[in-house]
């Protein structure tokens, strides 16, 4: 039950009171950027309170797993999906992605993983957890993905530049291959700060885009608005 005050989108409401990553940004810009069509069956590594998974559930017909090593994150998330429209086609299980053993694996795996390294860590022990990747680096992620991951199926990440190329790199080694990319700028006169990108057991031509969240004045820009009108209520269709 949700008795704290939820953060209200369009089609759902999340309460992330318990969780140490709160809602922001960067799991908003994965769960609209993210594409979901066609995939049956997806798995958000790292949920949190499961603001990723609610937005593919919103944008697909998709089965949702959604998993977190944090158990009072994986108890908020499955309250957060019991009070959605789509709760019969959403679970959240509490475990490590590196001890997670599904019946099936997945059309696509979504994650806002931890990626902070070699930094001062966050005071609270939960925050830490969430933040750095001391639980799962890189190549734990890159080896989980590749165990879970179908044949046909894509994997799409949020991550700082450089932690995301690294990954990006990375991934070659295990048949894994860029097919899509996103540089994204909190400011149009600022240097970029977050990639997405869309991996894949196929090689392709990269489809390479750059994603501007505000301008010099401050305000969203269109383009930012374009995606995400689906979610925040402030935007209008």
């Amino acid at each position: 039950m949700i008795t704290s005050k939820p953060f209200r989108f369009k089609q759902f409401l999340v309460d992330d009171s318990t969780c140490a990553m709160k809602v922001g940004t960067d799991g908003v810009l994965l769960g609209a950027w993210v594409n979901t069509r066609n995939a049956e069956s997806i798995l958000d590594i790292g949920t949190g309170c499961g603001l990723i998974a609610l937005m593919a559930a919103q944008r697909s017909k998709a089965g949702i797993t959604a998993i977190d090593i944090d158990e009072s994150a994986a108890l908020q998330s499955k309250e957060n999906f019991m009070a959605s429209p789509w709760k019969e086609r959403m679970e959240s299980i509490y475990t490590a992605v590196q001890q997670f053993i599904p019946d099936h694996l997945f059309d696509l795996i979504i994650s806002n993983p931890p990626f902070f390294r070699n930094a001062l860590k966050a005071p609270e022990h939960k925050r830490s957890i969430a933040r750095h990747n001391d639980t799962l680096s890189s190549e734990s992620l890159l080896f989980a993905v590749d165990r879970l991951l179908n044949k046909n199926g894509t994997f799409a990440f949020i991550m700082p530049v450089d932690e995301a190329y690294e990954v990006i790199n990375m991934a070659s080694a295990h048949q894994l291959y860029l097919n899509r990319c996103s540089t994204v700028f909190s400011r149009e006169d600022k240097t970029p700060n977050r990639v997405m990108a869309e991996i894949s057991r196929k090689e392709s031509v990269v489809l390479n885009e750059t994603l501007v969240i505000r301008d010099q004045y401050n305000q969203y820009t269109p383009q930012y608005k374009e995606l995400t009108k689906d979610f925040y209520l402030f935007l209008t269709e």
